[in-house]
């Protein structure tokens, strides 16, 4: 990565010495501003670390590298925008702990399978410092939780949105089909005059020769694109059809793999999509299993040993040939299930505490687990029978809840960035000499 950064230095700097030729050239000090956001600046340091990490990802995902002054005015926008809304988090009072931050910075280790001194000593080896690693992630959770305290947890769905969702995906014939797609959008500001509209026209064409000429669409996307996505070669990962914007799906819905839709416009401005991959969604099939359980809380007066101890005789019991049911019904302190002789139905995974679930799916059918314990108290559990079931139904209308919040999470998300822009003041330096 050397070498990438010495070139990003000097990359950054030549930004910086414009018209050089017609002045002598000063020396250039190691670190400049190159934004001013409200009252806040971002250094090139930071810029030139922000592109050191958007290089590693392109290269990873093989993607053409764009022109570097498209990389860096679309880098310079994202810090931007991450600037505001931790300007916004600290004006209310949002912070993050380090208790919670640390939680976090474990469980990313875990994810790669690591504990904190090899993921430490591995930041290290890929030339990354742990603590700039750390004060990153205490920004994402920031900037996470300012999202869903400003924005997401303000979203409701309502069942007259999910009943109109699914009659529009069996209405289109996308039910189950699934969509990766690539997007740029050459964006319009509000009550855009006619000038502004055309010039927009005018740079969407533009962009639709390149594509259908042979430019790769990653690359144009991160250096035309005004889109969220467009530092990541405007690329939106596989959901469902249903998932996206309406006036998007239609287009898309008409698009063979690889091809690229004309400009369209939309409120926001215009728009050229490409479809990457598609797929179709079987029919959800899930394992349950019919369950009757057993429990004794305890209490000040009924200690773990005592529970533990009635269970197993309960057991023995029940072994010994005495109804399950009838136990359940005179020793059961879970009052809802001791009314249905112990029985909770069909319990699909994910319906219980991990503790419970472990146990069951351990046991055969008729098979009677020993005592143990989750945090409701002391069980014993009995599995009745199993079934492959069709859950289709239920599965596509919870499918509907969570892609119509997410399809209003990006709406509502995109305007209130946009409010969070439009109200700040940003000053770019990049065009200006260093001092």
């Amino acid at each position: 990565m050397r070498t990438i950064s010495v070139y990003l230095s000097a990359v950054i700097i030549c930004l910086f010495l414009q018209n050089a030729s017609a002045n002598p050239i000063k020396p250039v000090p190691l670190d400049h501003i190159v934004a001013v956001v409200n009252d806040d600046v971002i250094l090139a340091s930071e810029l030139q670390q922000y592109l050191k990490n958007v290089i590693r990802q392109l290269q990873s995902q093989n993607t053409s590298m764009p022109e570097m002054p498209a990389l860096v005015k679309q880098g310079l926008e994202r810090l931007v925008v991450r600037s505001l809304q931790l300007q916004r988090a600290k004006s209310t009072g949002l912070q993050v702990d380090d208790a919670t931050l640390n939680r976090s910075i474990q469980g990313i280790a875990r994810k790669n399978n690591m504990n904190l001194e090899q993921f430490r000593s591995a930041l290290l080896a890929d030339n990354l410092d742990y603590e700039s690693f750390r004060e990153d992630i205490r920004q994402e959770i920031i900037i996470s939780r300012l999202r869903a305290r400003d924005v997401i947890n303000r979203i409701t769905v309502s069942q007259q949105e999910i009943d109109d969702y699914l009659l529009r995906e069996k209405d289109i014939k996308t039910e189950g089909k699934l969509v990766k797609f690539a997007h740029i959008l050459v964006a319009l500001p509000d009550a855009a005059t006619t000038e502004q509209i055309e010039q927009a026209r005018t740079k969407g064409e533009k962009v639709i020769k390149m594509l259908a000429t042979g430019a790769d669409f990653a690359q144009t996307a991160i250096t035309y694109s005004d889109g969220q996505k467009a530092i990541d070669g405007g690329t939106y990962s596989l959901r469902p059809l249903t998932q996206v914007p309406p006036l998007f799906s239609k287009i898309i819905d008409q698009l063979k793999p690889d091809e690229t839709s004309e400009l369209f416009r939309s409120p926001y401005g215009f728009h050229i999509l490409k479809l990457l991959e598609i797929k179709g969604q079987d029919k959800h099939i899930i394992s349950q299993a019919k369950l009757r359980h057993i429990l004794i809380r305890t209490s000040a007066l009924v200690n773990d040993d005592d529970a533990k101890t009635r269970l197993e005789q309960l057991r023995t019991r029940i072994m010994g040939g005495d109804d399950f049911a009838v136990l359940a019904r005179s020793n059961s302190e879970d009052t809802l299930s001791a009314k249905e002789d112990g029985e909770l139905g069909w319990i699909s995974s994910g319906d219980t505490v991990p503790a419970f679930e472990e146990v069951y799916s351990g046991l055969g059918d008729g098979e009677i687990s020993q005592p143990f314990k989750t945090n409701f108290g002391w069980h014993i559990v009995q599995v009745i029978e199993r079934r492959q079931h069709d859950d289709t139904k239920q599965f596509r209308r919870t499918q509907a809840i969570n892609n119509i919040k997410k399809q209003k999470t990006t709406e509502e998300l995109q305007t209130w960035l946009r409010k969070l822009r439009d109200e700040a003041y940003v000053e770019y330096k990049l065009d200006q000499r260093s001092q």
